[in-house]
């Protein structure tokens, strides 16, 4: 008897042949999904992109270029594999799947679809069994996330060690401490949406977003979601926080000795990083699979089933966030690395901390049955007052910087 695996119903209970060839489905469908969205946004990044810059793009490889990527991969494949002399070789052939598997890991909690109306809870029934539209439901699957997240960092920072190069090297450590940077302000954000909807499990979160005013983007006041979206942005070194491939200054960063099939892990792990924290963004701050709902007035789909229906509304969420990405991608100039740590230390972490602590607050006071209005204002004038504080200090330690010169 295997008890309490998951949130997951399919897995209470005793596991038998039918609900273990689910999960298998699940397994397969999850990879072969990923692999897909992956392909697929190269090439629609390609061809948005050139449409911006008045381009053609892809249009030779398959109908309308769709299969440039599948022609890129087979090329990369098949060209000839590198390893430096001086590297570490096990720890460099390492690296590329250590940055590459955590994306499909954290892929693996995002509820896909399901029918949450109701008290249905996002539950299907497939061959007999209810299950979740997705590969597992863990309680504390943000907190999975968050964690798996920061693995792809030790990929990075090791494909720079281990090729054995300085300017690999510089560019892992550049790459790192932007990423562990803005994993605080990240982390932050996830913080308020678990605090306003009280639980840690991404099919929870959904479930409390059955209508528009109770999407979490709304209920933690915007702030999160703007603060998360600009931390996710830097976190998958997405221009403008692309220092990582800020070539004019590194040669091509941590990468620079890789080739073949391993330098394609890399480049596939950013893109399926940019799938999966799209579907993270719908799933904590716009509803994930559920309809845009605005009081009893629900949107549907004609001729779809609820649960189908879902994935649909999933699917146009994520593509909304992922031509944000490559709008940004195409407009915005890059930081330079002090303004891009500035932003993350000095703005983001506060501006997350202070917001946390606001909602906290509110919901403190709401238990206690004090005034609403009096505890948001008495938090803020103690938020502003505390900011006020560390930009004084921030001024007296550049003035004293200036005055004393630098030291090297």
């Amino acid at each position: 008897m295997m008890q309490n695996l998951a949130i997951d119903p399919l897995l209470t209970g005793e596991v038998l042949w039918t609900p273990l060839l689910i999960v298998l489905l699940k397994v397969v469908v999850v990879f072969v999904v990923g692999l897909l969205a992956t392909m697929l946004m190269v090439w629609f990044e390609r061809k948005v992109i050139a449409g911006m810059q008045n381009r053609i793009g892809p249009n030779k490889a398959g109908p309308f270029g769709i299969l440039q990527t599948l022609a890129d991969g087979i090329k990369l494949f098949f060209k000839e594999d590198l390893i430096p002399e001086r590297s570490d070789r096990f720890v460099f052939k390492l690296a590329p799947y250590l940055a590459f598997v955590p994306a499909f890991l954290t892929f693996a909690i995002i509820p896909l679809g399901g029918d949450f109306r109701g008290d249905k809870d996002g539950l299907v029934t497939w061959f007999g069994h209810q299950t979740r539209v997705q590969l597992a439901d863990p309680p504390i699957g943000i907190l999975f996330a968050l964690a798996i997240s920061s693995i792809a960092i030790y990929g990075i920072m090791l494909a720079g060690w281990s090729s054995g190069s300085k300017y690999p090297l510089l560019g892992s450590v550049r790459a790192s401490a932007q990423m562990v940077s803005y994993e605080a302000a990240l982390g932050l954000s996830v913080a308020a949406v678990v605090l306003v909807t009280g639980t840690l499990s991404t099919s929870g979160i959904v479930a409390k977003q059955s209508t528009l005013g109770n999407w979490n983007v709304i209920v933690t006041g915007i702030v999160p979601f703007f603060i998360f979206m600009v931390a996710a942005t830097a976190e998958l070194n997405r221009p403008p926080f692309d220092l990582v491939e800020a070539e004019q200054e590194l040669v091509g960063g941590f990468n620079t000795e890789y080739a073949s099939f391993r330098f394609a892990l890399f480049y596939l792990a950013e893109f399926m990083n940019t799938v999966t924290m799209s579907a993270l963004i719908v799933t904590l701050f716009f509803g994930g699979p559920q309809p845009i709902s605005v009081g009893s007035t629900t949107i549907d789909i004609p001729l779809v089933g609820n649960a189908l229906e879902g994935t649909i509304w999933l699917l146009l969420k994520v593509l909304v966030f992922l031509y944000i990405y490559v709008w940004f991608r195409a407009t915005l100039p890059r930081f330079r690395y002090d303004q891009l740590m500035n932003l993350g230390w000095k703005v983001l972490i506060p501006a997350s901390l202070g917001w946390f602590i606001l909602l906290a607050a509110q919901r403190v006071g709401q238990s206690a049955g004090w005034d609403r209005y009096v505890v948001t204002i008495s938090t803020a004038l103690v938020l502003l007052v505390s900011y006020s504080l560390l930009v004084l200090a921030q001024r007296t330690s550049t003035n004293e910087r200036k005055r004393d010169g630098v030291m090297f």
